[in-house]
Parts: structure tokens; C-alpha cells; sequence
């Protein structure tokens, strides 16, 4: 059996679908670890809701988009995802509490990759 391989995705009229390109989901308080993933080879716990996501392969530049959704069981508070500047091999970001704007580490962290 061959495996078919091609460098994109294209619709039906030739303009380029543009897809997720890497996925992470995993817990970020105590010893942070990854739940399930797609192209990202590990999480760096930079500290208190920082983290940083790192890329099995490379985006071919910085000029992504980093989508974040988090949450936390029994923390009803609004949340918000802070980015940093982003580079080809990895996407890092705070997580900060709305209302107090201090940083923190929640349970659930679900990020997307699109380019």
C-alpha cells in the first residue's frame, strides 16, 4: 500500500483551504501534561497560567493564528488568553482572569493552530 502525499489542500475552484496545522489539549495545573495533540511535541509550563506550545514541525513562518479556549471545573470567573509574540516553532500565552487581570493556571487548555 502507497501513501498519497500532496503540499495542500485545495477547494473545488483551486484556492487553498487553509487548515489546522497543530492542536493541543491538556491539563496546566500541578504537572502539566497533554491530553491528546496534533503536530506539538510538548508544552513548556513557563509559569503561573504561561505557557508555551511547541511544534513537532515547524510553521513555515509566524504568521498564524493561535486560537486558545480554557477553563477550569470549579473557577466560574471569566478568563482570557493573552498571547505573545509568536514564532514558527511555538505559540505561548497567559491566561489571566478578567476581573483581577492576575495570571493562573486552569485545568482545562485547548489551542489551535491555523495557517
Amino acid at each position: 500500500m502507497s501513501t498519497a502525499k500532496f503540499n495542500q489542500w485545495l477547494n473545488s475552484d483551486g484556492t487553498e483551504n487553509y487548515k489546522c496545522r497543530a492542536w493541543v489539549n491538556f491539563n496546566g495545573t500541578g504537572t502539566v501534561a497533554i491530553r491528546a495533540s496534533g503536530n506539538v511535541t510538548s508544552i513548556t509550563d513557563n509559569g503561573t497560567g504561561n505557557y508555551t506550545v511547541n511544534f513537532t514541525n515547524a510553521m513555515s513562518d509566524a504568521n498564524y493564528s493561535g486560537v486558545v479556549s480554557c477553563g477550569y471545573t470549579s473557577y466560574a470567573a471569566p478568563n482570557i488568553g493573552e498571547g505573545a509574540v509568536p514564532t514558527a516553532s511555538a505559540f505561548r500565552f497567559v491566561n489571566r482572569n478578567q476581573q483581577s487581570g492576575s495570571a493562573f493556571d486552569l485545568e482545562f487548555n485547548m489551542v489551535a493552530i491555523f495557517r
